[in-house]
């Protein structure tokens, strides 16, 4: 399928694709990596190991006390996560072009209900049809769970023509996994590279996509 053709659904990531809300993430994890006397990381570490879902990455993290780990994770993030969120570049306008081509969704393996106050903060819950985060569905990304979860609220069915929008190459075998198309935003430098993530499509950046999305809106 050419990117000439209009998807059914454009279906997003959260964090590092739509919005910028590393600070509370890394503020998190360090609180409870001190919490359990291990080593902090930076923002780097950051990105470039924050891909699972908590419930999937804190049991190899923190062994049998993950639970008292994801306590102090989620009250340090509510504490601040509505104050530091903010757009990436080029999203809001590529959401508004988005608008205007296909129903859409947001499918994060951010905590479901962090996502829905933060989609509430910025004002784009209007935008979407679903938003999907993790532990809403069975399984987390990059099981296809959560993707079909968000294309059932949408009416939509799965296909090549739903596009998956994401950053790293979990997001991409997420959309594969659901039969979806794999678009890449950015160049996934934190992941490895754009041959690593092997998308369907790649964007620079929020603004490279809003101008292929005006364009169909156009057709």
């Amino acid at each position: 399928m050419s990117i000439a053709r209009r998807p059914t659904a454009i279906l997003w990531d959260w964090d590092n694709t739509l919005v910028d809300g590393w600070a509370a993430i890394e503020a998190g994890l360090n609180a409870a990596f001190r919490a359990f006397g291990l080593p902090e990381w930076d923002r780097a570490q950051v990105l470039g190991n924050v891909r699972k879902s908590l419930r999937e990455s804190f049991p190899a993290l923190f062994g049998a006390e993950w639970e008292r780990a994801r306590d102090i994770f989620y009250a340090e993030v509510r504490a601040r996560h509505l104050a530091v969120v903010a757009p990436m570049p080029g999203a809001a306008a590529a959401l508004v072009a988005a608008g205007r081509v296909a129903p859409q969704g947001v499918v994060s393996n951010k905590q479901g209900p962090l996502l829905r106050a933060e989609a509430a903060h910025l004002g784009w819950a209007g935008h979407f049809g679903a938003l999907v985060g993790a532990g809403d569905a069975a399984r987390d990304k990059p099981d296809a769970a959560p993707l079909m979860m968000a294309l059932e609220a949408l009416g939509v069915p799965p296909s090549p023509e739903v596009w998956y929008v994401g950053d790293t190459m979990l997001d991409m075998q997420a959309a594969r996994a659901a039969g979806c198309r794999a678009v890449l935003l950015g160049d996934a430098a934190h992941d490895g590279g754009i041959a690593a993530a092997a998308p369907d499509d790649s964007f620079a950046d929020g603004h490279a996509l809003e101008a292929v999305l005006l364009s169909l809106a156009n057709r």
